[in-house]
């Protein structure tokens, strides 16, 4: 089978494993989870048979492999199926795979008595298919048509618990604020097809290797616009975190291999087009800055477990964000594909950790003893992937990320010269900021969630094989994917990835800082832990994993109050934010300030336009009703039936008009 026939099927069939899940979910049950994972599986291997075959694409001298045909006449700008596959799509659609297929077998355990589970799954598999799209599409309308459905697909997933309030509303603005984002983005995509004459990926760069953008300021802003909503950055983030809302393998998937994946990877797969315009790339950089440290201070303020993870998202987008803002695609990437294997490891570790502790709390965890020992399994994975997290040697976290330290470094110092020397410092001064928060926040999480003081941890008993055996995969490459930096190269086109002296020194000192500064604070601050209840259990221990998140979102602000402003001295992340704890913890008011700014003038506005229709709209209306009911009124009155009433008036007239007559010929 040729590799073109290989990649084809790659998006294929979990698209036809979704088709199929809907159509039997409810005749046919027992084909559900088959019909879930098999598809995904086979994609994976497929989609690792397409990167073996490619060799690392470019990098190693292999040719991309492009493939098209005509889908339709369209006019001017042609529109493409196309394929367009280099190392980074070849790699990064392992990723998605690997995560994918993770994410469906662990949903089988983790939802085994939804009944919605069918819908759900069949969900998970189309946004698979739609993520798979957009890393292998040659043609931009192809890949917009992927891009739109992880909208809509993000939509339903986030919002599966849709009995509770808080997963309605979190579902609601994660489809605005990224439709918010998605319309310049459009704009920017015609624009980009008008001065470059095709949506094909290979002619737009081509066309853009000669010069010929007329625009690229205008068309490389309107496109960050969409890449703000889709990746969360600054100032289209707040959905993210609100999105936790939906089921734990749900955040996973969005946060690892989709959704905000695709923002990134389309700014590296076109990264030309941005390059092309130095102020498009400053203002990415500034971007990517705001987004990295201000994410990282909320997540150190956050009390639920899956908020901190998001926030950590945020931030890790940010890096990449800074890397693209350099110039430097192959950091980006690599960052990540490294970040996609921790981050759906702690997602689905966070799922473990609610269902044994019964609560999404941080706080509470932090006043249960033995957590640690009731979820060994979760336990060590995520200490792996904490440690992945904040950039610790020699986990991956720390080769991928010290590979945008370094390109920061470079360009700081003028010897790359693709981005202005400040945008450098700007990524460089905010990424070690970042570096030393991040190691802060997931310090704080280990400890309060592994070595609580206080009562025994409820038990639920065994976690299920499928949840475990899933940790344990990703927690591999977690682990060894950064011990690959010299192989893995081939695939990023040949430029080297390995750290230097100077930023590792750097990263791994303000790391150590971060992680040891939180840890003497917890020291302080755990001996008040007992002595300071704060809320309590919500799920039953025998409850199944689901059951105990549903009940976590619907309880936590019942149970905890507002975290921000509930007073926890055995918090460390409350003691070193001082102040700023109460800020950070409601994401520095932005949500607030767009409720100012957007929300309360599209409300008066709407209330302006109600009165107008009702006061003054509808006055003329019942106006013209009752002007008629008043002449037909006035004209009934004349309709007596009299006859000699009726003789006398036509007489009468008759006289009025001979005189009328007469005065008129006399005047004559």
């Amino acid at each position: 089978m040729t590799t073109t026939t290989l990649a084809v099927l790659v998006p294929l069939l979990p698209f036809l494993g979704a088709a199929a899940g809907l159509l039997l979910g409810r005749t046919a049950p027992g084909f559900v989870r088959p019909l879930a994972v098999l598809p995904t599986l086979t994609a994976t291997a497929l989609a690792i048979t397409v990167a073996v075959r490619q060799g690392g694409g470019a990098g190693n001298g292999t040719a991309p492999l492009d493939a098209a045909t005509r889908l339709t006449p369209t006019g001017s700008v042609p529109i493409d199926l196309a394929l367009h596959i280099d190392g980074f799509a070849a790699l990064v659609a392992v990723l998605v795979g690997t995560v994918a297929t993770c994410v469906q077998i662990y949903s089988t355990a983790y939802l085994r008595d939804d009944a919605r589970y069918p819908s759900y799954a069949a969900l998970v598999s189309l946004f698979t298919s739609a993520m798979l799209l957009v890393v292998y599409s040659g043609d931009l309308m192809v890949l917009l048509v992927g891009w739109e459905i992880m909208g809509i697909c993000s939509y339903f997933l986030v919002g599966h618990y849709w009995e509770t309030p808080e997963a309605r509303a979190a579902s609601l603005k994660a489809f605005l604020i990224t439709k918010l984002g998605d319309v310049p983005f459009l704009i920017g995509l015609f624009a980009l097809a008008a001065d470059t004459g095709t949506f094909r990926i290979t002619g737009i760069l081509d066309k853009v290797a000669e010069g010929g953008l007329d625009h690229p300021t205008l068309i490389a802003l309107l496109l960050l616009a969409g890449v703000a909503g889709k990746s969360a950055q600054f100032p289209l983030h707040t959905w993210l975190p609100d999105a936790m809302a939906g089921p734990t393998p749900v955040s996973a998937l969005i946060h690892a291999a989709t959704m905000v994946a695709a923002g990134i990877y389309f700014v590296a797969r076109l990264l030309p087009v941005f390059t092309a315009s130095k102020a498009a790339l400053v203002v990415l950089a500034v971007m990517a800055a705001v987004t990295m440290v201000s994410s990282a201070l909320a997540a150190l303020a956050q009390d639920d477990i899956k908020r901190v993870l998001a926030y950590s998202t945020i931030g890790q987008l940010g890096y990449m964000s800074g890397a693209l803002a350099l110039g430097d695609r192959s950091a980006a990437v690599f960052h990540l594909i490294s970040h996609g294997a921790f981050k759906a490891l702690l997602f689905l570790g966070a799922g473990v950790i609610i269902h044994a502790a019964g609560t999404n709390s941080l706080a509470a965890m932090s006043r249960m003893g033995g957590l640690a020992k009731r979820i060994p399994d979760a336990f060590w994975t995520m200490t792996v992937a904490l440690l992945a997290l904040a950039a610790i040697p020699p986990f991956a976290g720390f080769f991928s990320k010290e590979s945008v330290l370094v390109v920061a470094e470079h360009t700081a110092l003028g010897t790359a010269h693709t981005a202005p020397g400040a945008a450098g410092w700007v990524v460089l001064v905010a990424g070690l900021v970042t570096a030393l928060l991040t190691a802060a926040y997931a310090t704080r999480l280990w400890l309060l969630a592994f070595r609580g003081r206080g009562a025994e941890a409820p038990d639920h008993g065994k976690q299920p094989v499928a949840m475990n055996a899933v940790l344990w995969v990703l927690a591999v490459p977690s682990l060894a994917l950064g011990l690959t930096v010299g192989y893995i190269a081939d695939w990023f086109d040949g430029d080297s990835l390995a750290p230097n002296l100077t930023t590792s020194v750097l990263g791994t000192g303000v790391a150590l800082v971060g992680g040891l500064t939180l840890y003497g604070v917890w020291r302080h601050t755990s001996a008040l832990t007992g002595r300071t209840p704060l809320g309590a259990v919500a799920a039953h221990p025998d409850a199944e994993p689901a059951q105990s998140e549903i009940e976590a979102i619907e309880t936590h602000l019942a149970a905890y109050g507002d975290i921000g402003a509930a007073h926890d001295p055995a918090d460390p992340g409350r003691l070193l934010l001082g102040r700023l704890h109460p800020h950070a913890a409601a994401g520095f008011h932005l949500d607030a300030l767009y409720d100012r700014l957007f929300v309360r003038p599209v409300l008066a506005a709407a209330q302006l336009v109600r009165f107008l229709d009702r006061e003054v709209v509808d006055t003329y209306v019942r106006g013209a009703g009752t002007g008629t009911r008043w002449l037909g009124a006035a004209v009934r009155r004349a309709q007596t039936g009299n006859v000699q009433t009726y003789l006398s008036a036509l007489l009468a007239g008759s006289v009025v008009l001979a005189i009328a007559a007469v005065l008129v010929a006399a005047g004559a």
